[in-house]
């Protein structure tokens, strides 16, 4: 028996990544388990490059873990790679990443705080992690096209009308992306993770066995203190 655990939206939250890491660990009690964290790993929250370190640190491991890229990770590698005017990062949030990495609070926009090395990682990030019985990825799928000819565009942005029950033919999509404070959002054929962690100081993992088919057979609930503001960003 294998379990899948999915972690979404962490948008900076490093000190909810640690604990949920650990309560992983214990719930799946010695048995074979793989983690899928389905992007947005920066922005809003204040330790995002912290949360890259740790990731970077436990794929150099070789722990049983699956980073997928967000809109968010991309948002950050077109501004800084192409280079774009930084304003559609930073109103999204990224001047709380470029401030994890040392960025001054006022001034000049300094992009190249940002280690290569962390750039190369995000941006070759995959889109999509797929299984027997299901599809992870950050925002959504087509359920029109094949897997293999998903728009990017969608993957990292699509959200979901409400009374859309997702799926890909037979197999349960994991989302994260539109967030919802009353989350994780469960439908008969998709599951939204995304919980506005950034905010609420909340954030559930969603267990998947490996083995059936479906939506979560379990959560895992990690609390932390809340942001006083959903949307207060500070710019550097």
């Amino acid at each position: 028996m294998s379990k899948t655990y999915a972690i979404a939206d962490l948008h900076g939250r490093f000190d909810l990544l640690i604990p949920a890491l650990d309560q992983i660990a214990k719930h799946a009690n010695r048995h074979k388990f793989k983690i899928v964290a389905i992007g947005d790993y920066i922005d809003r929250g204040p330790e995002s490059r912290q949360i890259i370190e740790h990731l970077m640190a436990l794929q150099k491991a070789m722990a049983p873990i699956v980073c997928l890229q967000g809109n968010h990770e991309s948002m950050m590698v077109e501004t800084i790679r192409t280079p774009l005017h930084p304003e559609w990062w930073i109103g999204n949030g990224g001047g709380q990443t470029l401030i994890s990495y040392g960025h001054p609070r006022s001034g000049d926009y300094q992009p190249d705080v940002v280690p290569e090395e962390h750039l190369v990682w995000l941006e070759n990030l995959p889109l999509m992690h797929i299984d027997q019985h299901r599809v992870f990825v950050h925002a959504g799928v087509d359920q029109l096209k094949p897997l293999d000819q998903q728009d990017p565009q969608s993957v990292l942005w699509k959200i979901y009308d409400g009374n859309d029950p997702g799926g890909h033919d037979m197999r349960h999509v994991v989302h994260g992306h539109h967030a919802r404070v009353d989350g994780p959002i469960l439908l008969s054929g998709r599951t939204n993770l995304d919980t506005c962690a950034y905010y609420t100081g909340r954030l559930v993992v969603g267990v998947f066995d490996d083995d059936l088919a479906g939506g979560p057979v379990d959560f895992i609930e990690v609390r932390a203190l809340p942001r006083l503001t959903p949307m207060a960003e500070t710019s550097p």
